[in-house]
């Protein structure tokens, strides 16, 4: 048996721990830029505001006063999320961390599932404010079933068991298709074809013909559906990439410009290479423009740079991005988007080269006493030049405070802002 936890509309009950005017009231949380809906609060699902709507749709709501919006705050969420995934592991010895608001984790040998998840649960509310959730079977597709009735049913008292083969197939018979963990998209769209509207119907179907139709993960969740094991739980793995990319709120143009955006998104992607310890060894960064710009033809491009030794230090990585745009950049058209990736990702001892004339052992004390004084002073403290030099950043007028991270961002009771928090 095991048992996956999720919190309950994670990026708003994040905004609600520090804001509790926010509470009970309609709230939606913004993706970059404020471009689109991300997260809502049940109060938002009920005035009908869907997941993935243009902001500009529901804005009526906002100037109406029905509805209360916040830029996306992932410093803030990020947090809360370790605080409660490092409580969740005090109390279990296997956790798999599927995403920043989920856990998977063993169960087994815990005689009382429901007693010891519901007392999880309480700590994890007392210890961070934020709600979750817990559904509990023999595999990772039930489990997420059972999650869903918890999330929705308050009987369930925020935990919900699937443990006999009766209670499997009720919960199924109940399950929308589109709600099972493992449909996406086009198999939704295609099991809608074939008049396929639950979870028990499509766990009826034959093997083969499951096969015939989805292929191999297909397979999988139907033999899950079916109370069979297909996803273990993973320990924890080094990335394969890091990826920093953003849209633009107005295009880009100019070519400097552009180079210290990539320069910025080069020493983010440094910034959390050293924070797992790690070194990339090839770079790539792409830029592209709006597709749905008719004012010029779309243009999209992407250029490698090859490392010979892999590095975490944020200059090289630079360089090597800013080598990679040289050939990709047209001058002339309106950048939408760019970004850089890291691949080529080490772990530990680092393979030297041959030819290498960096002093790797002075370079290591340097990153070290970089990272000290970003950890002090934060971020924007100590760059490089080109970096620096950058006027972007994301569109976020919704923005609260990093209260969890920040100390000159920390509330003061009886001198919040009325504007936020009310009077």
């Amino acid at each position: 048996m095991l048992a996956v936890v999720d919190c309950n509309n994670f990026f708003v009950s994040c905004e609600r721990v520090f804001q509790p005017r926010l509470r009970g009231v309609p709230v939606v949380v913004l993706s970059n830029n404020d471009g689109c809906v991300i997260a809502r609060s049940n109060e938002a699902k009920a005035l009908g505001i869907k997941m993935g709507e243009p902001f500009f749709k529901v804005k009526h709501f906002v100037d109406s006063g029905a509805l209360q919006t916040r830029s996306s705050n992932f410093t803030l969420y990020g947090d809360m999320s370790r605080r409660v995934m490092r409580i969740i592991g005090q109390r279990v010895v296997r956790l798999e961390q599927y995403s920043i608001d989920e856990c998977f984790f063993d169960i087994e040998g815990i005689l009382n599932k429901g007693a010891f998840c519901r007392r999880l649960g309480a700590d994890i509310l007392q210890r961070t404010g934020i709600p979750v959730s817990f559904g509990v079977a023999a595999n990772k597709t039930l489990a997420k079933a059972a999650c869903h009735y918890a999330k929705r049913y308050k009987g369930y008292k925020g935990c919900c068991i699937i443990d006999t083969d009766e209670k499997r197939q009720k919960a199924l018979a109940g399950l929308a298709i589109d709600d099972v963990w493992g449909i996406g998209r086009r198999h939704f769209a295609l099991l809608q074809r074939l008049g396929i509207d639950t979870a028990l119907q499509f766990a009826q179907w034959r093997e083969a013909r499951v096969m015939g139709y989805m292929a191999k993960p297909g397979v999988q969740t139907w033999r899950e559906l079916n109370g069979k094991v297909c996803f273990e739980l993973e320990t924890p793995q080094s990335k394969k990439s890091i990826t920093t990319s953003r849209s633009f709120h107005q295009a880009v143009t100019d070519r400097e410009e552009m180079r210290s955006i990539v320069a910025q998104f080069a020493g983010m992607c440094a910034e959390h290479l050293r924070r797992e310890g790690s070194a990339a060894r090839m770079v790539t960064t792409y830029v592209c423009t709006n597709r749905f710009d008719e004012r010029e033809a779309y243009y999209s491009n992407a250029a490698r740079a090859q490392l010979d030794v892999a590095t975490s230090d944020v200059r090289e990585l630079t360089e090597a991005a800013l080598h990679a745009l040289e050939g990709i950049f047209r001058q002339g058209l309106h950048y939408k988007k760019a970004g850089v990736i890291l691949t080529g990702i080490e772990t530990g001892m680092v393979q030297g080269g041959l030819f290498d004339e960096v002093d790797r052992e002075r370079q290591g004390r340097l990153l070290t006493a970089i990272d000290r004084i970003k950890r002090k002073e934060g971020s924007k403290y100590l760059t490089t030049a080109m970096a620096a030099s950058s006027g972007w950043e994301l569109h976020r007028e919704h923005l609260s405070g990093r209260f969890s991270t920040r100390l000159d961002e920390l509330i003061r009771v009886g001198e919040a802002d009325e504007k936020m928090f009310g009077k």
